[in-house]
């Protein structure tokens, strides 16, 4: 474990969270660049899952500000999606503790497919259909639980199940649909990184200089993903989604 950075280091750091961030807050995935750098300055595979949730805390709220205090999204209105997915990620963490995660690892990369098709195909991102094919309860009941125990449980691709839950099932605009899904991602990295504090796998220098990037980027990111809708999202969206695969399908089969 690096105890010895220097600057040029740190700000090598604090570009990465800060390009993360950006990338984040408009389509998730940012974890594709932030973890790699970790990795490459040494730290072992735990510490730089922990700290990447830390530097990550702040870029999804730091997003998930901008999306409320924009109007795109309302806080009141996905407090029992928050209740449900905090539950949810709680149990997933506590899950993983408990077995292997080489079942989902292998069933990951099919599905984050058929949602980069559907992305790909759909032509109403923009507006949505608005019309939702279950109860706001129930949808995030499901969909809460589920996403938030797999955040937890293993992670990768979380956001672009958020996404495009709430655009296939919820009807919703590529634009909400996005603010709803920083406000869960928020959730489930706040309950994971408290298991990693709790594990003592997190260096707080490290993390803290990440997050200093990550509140920028989400910040500029959010606010470009909020003033220009689908046609900004969706080429992101669907990059993210398709790196995540890449790299997801490398690591399981190769």
């Amino acid at each position: 474990m690096p105890m010895d950075l220097n600057v040029s280091t740190y700000l090598l750091l604090f570009v990465t969270g800060l390009c993360a961030g950006f990338v984040d807050s408009i389509a998730g995935g940012g974890g594709l660049i932030a973890l790699p750098v970790l990795f490459s300055i040494g730290l072992p595979p735990q510490m730089a899952l922990g700290t990447n949730k830390l530097q990550g805390s702040f870029g999804t709220l730091a997003a998930s500000y901008n999306y409320i205090r924009k109007g795109v999204v309302k806080f009141n209105e996905n407090v029992s999606g928050i209740l449900f997915t905090l539950i949810g990620a709680a149990l997933g963490a506590w899950a993983i503790q408990l077995m292997q995660a080489g079942f989902i690892e292998r069933l990951i990369p099919g599905l984050l497919l058929f949602v980069f098709f559907y992305t790909l195909f759909m032509k109403n991102l923009d507006t949505g259909t608005g019309n939702p094919r279950m109860p706001n309860l129930l949808f995030y009941l499901l969909f809460g639980l589920g996403l938030g125990f797999y955040d937890g449980f293993f992670g990768p691709g979380t956001g672009s199940f958020w996404t495009a839950a709430l655009l296939i099932v919820m009807g919703m605009n590529m634009k909400k649909a996005s603010g709803i899904t920083r406000i869960m991602n928020f959730t489930s990295n706040i309950v994971a990184l408290s298991v990693f504090v709790i594990g003592g796998n997190v260096i707080y220098s490290i993390g803290l200089c990440m997050a200093a990037g990550q509140v920028i980027g989400a910040r500029v990111g959010s606010s470009l993903a909020i003033r220009k809708g689908a046609k900004f999202i969706r080429p992101v969206f669907l990059t993210v989604v398709f790196l995540t695969i890449l790299r997801l399908a490398w690591k399981t089969y190769f």
